[in-house]
């Protein structure tokens, strides 16, 4: 039978480059006391970085720069979420960066939530969580709630052919029936817009 340690590390390997985790999301695997230990073990090894307290990443690295990347602030928030049993929903700015729509790194991501205000500093930048009851609070994939606040916070009259191809290039050729079905409850406009992004990944 496979130590704890490299059932933890093949469950990181398997979320890919840039995945953020905390303890909760090896439950399964074993106990507390025995997960966290597997995680300082291979925090030593260099195999994961500690982000925050409590949270850990698989960090992305950079060829051409020889070095690993900063933290995706995104899969931080998810990773934070999952471990207190949030729901959170990006702001548009943060949406229009996590899909690259925004060139521009902002110094602080917002996401609302049905918990508490909370604040957080991953690197040099800002993590907010802002309570506020949230509007799309039954979308089952968290690309639903990005697409739907990216296109919101663009509004129908930017939406250009250009976004439709981002946004396809973004979710990628597997999610385009999940998220159809997932958000088939969202103002007619924007679901017309999320057809036009799955159709343009079907016609890819």
């Amino acid at each position: 039978m496979q130590s704890i340690e490299i059932q933890v590390l093949n469950r990181i390997y398997g979320g890919g480059r840039g995945w953020a985790f905390s303890q909760k999301d090896f439950a399964s695997i074993g106990d507390r006391n025995s997960i966290d230990k597997a995680l300082s073990l291979l925090r030593k090894k260099e195999k994961i970085r500690r982000v925050i307290r409590g949270i850990y990443d698989y960090p992305k690295y950079s060829e051409k720069l020889k070095m690993d990347l900063s933290p995706d602030v995104d899969q931080v928030a998810q990773a934070i979420a999952r471990r207190h049993g949030w729901r959170i929903q990006p702001t548009g700015p943060a949406a229009l960066n996590i899909v690259g729509l925004s060139t521009q790194v902002p110094s602080k991501f917002t996401y609302l939530t049905d918990s508490a205000n909370n604040k957080y500093i991953v690197g040099n930048t800002i993590l907010l969580f802002k309570k506020e009851p949230l509007k799309e609070i039954a979308f089952k994939y968290h690309e639903s709630s990005i697409i739907v606040q990216t296109i919101k916070s663009l509004r129908a009259n930017n939406i250009t052919p250009t976004v439709i191809d981002t946004l396809a290039k973004w979710l990628g050729d597997n999610m385009p029936s999940k998220i159809l079905k997932d958000t088939k409850t969202v103002s007619s406009w924007i679901y017309d817009i999320i057809l036009k992004i799955c159709k343009e990944l079907s016609n890819g």
